[in-house]
């Protein structure tokens, strides 16, 4: 009766995760198209130290309104880890790259997201996913460099190694936050984060601000606010809480549905056309996680 009850609420926590993490993919789906939008019409550092102050202003009211403990010192390195690479690596290259390629090019990078986080996942949480899961793993990930290297070769190498570099960090932090999340809350990490970088997100809005700052397309300020407040807050809230649930390597997987997601909003939002090639890519890594998926534990 124990071991029923055990694995009903394995089977719980699963499907939970999943749920979180399919929420917070479908969230972050936005962030490349309207990124995009943002450096349209600001600067993207300005962009950037928009996302996390807005963000962290939200995170202070959260905080204050939940009367939230405060992390302890074991906790302090996990967190500035994560707001080095969610709140100010990732941001900050996905924004300079944005400028040198489309954002659903850049949609496409997504898909060593998975392989990245699983990685990470390996290395920080122990967790160990079956021989087969590398294998298709692999196989995506190729597919991703190798159109990486196609668009390099048309004039945007330099958008295309920022945005791997963006990746790589990216994966790192959500393999750090997942493993704290488990102790600390998935909201919480993203919060205390955020706050952590408030004293230089918040200067540097106002540093970086263009003069015309009122004339703005309202577009601009629509991708600013979708970047600050969904990307940066409530996708988080989500998506750290699924990884923690359902295993970092397993719901990490669910990352290869954001460039789908994503194409389909940055036609609609920006025009943008999709490629066929572009396309094939992506219906390639996401038959790789359904296979890889399988053996993700």
């Amino acid at each position: 009766m124990q071991h029923t009850s055990t694995l009903n609420n394995n089977i719980s926590s699963d499907s939970n995760g999943w749920l979180n993490g399919f929420i917070g993919v479908l969230l972050f789906s936005g962030s490349m198209p309207f990124t995009k939008m943002a450096v349209l019409y600001f600067d993207p550092i300005f962009a950037s130290a928009c996302r996390a102050g807005i963000a962290g202003v939200l995170a202070v009211f959260c905080l204050w309104k939940f009367n939230d403990k405060i992390p302890s010192k074991k906790q302090i390195i996990p967190i500035l880890i994560v707001a080095l690479g969610a709140v100010i690596g990732f941001p900050v290259l996905s924004a300079i790259a944005l400028q040198h390629i489309s954002s659903g090019d850049s949609l496409v990078f997504v898909g060593l997201l998975p392989m990245c986080t699983a990685i990470f996942a390996v290395l920080i949480a122990k967790e160990r996913p079956h021989k087969l899961f590398w294998l298709f793993s692999i196989i995506g990930a190729s597919l991703v460099v190798g159109y990486a290297l196609t668009q390099g070769a048309q004039g945007s190498l330099k958008g295309n190694i920022l945005m791997l570099l963006a990746i790589i960090l990216c994966g790192w932090s959500y393999a750090k936050g997942a493993v704290l999340s488990k102790t600390l809350g998935g909201w919480q990490v993203i919060s205390w984060a955020l706050v952590f970088c408030l004293p230089l997100s918040l200067p540097m809005m106002f540093i970086e601000a263009p003069d015309n700052l009122l004339q703005v397309n309202i577009q601009g300020w629509i991708g600013v606010l979708y970047m600050g407040v969904i990307s940066m807050f409530v996708g988080f809230i989500f998506w750290y809480k699924g990884l923690a649930q359902g295993g970092i390597a397993q719901v990490g997987q669910l990352q290869l549905l954001q460039p789908f997601f994503g194409m389909a909003l940055t036609a609609i939002l920006l025009g943008e056309s999709i490629s066929n090639l572009m396309l094939g890519v992506t219906l390639g890594v996401i038959l790789c996680v359904g296979a890889s998926k399988r053996y993700a534990k």
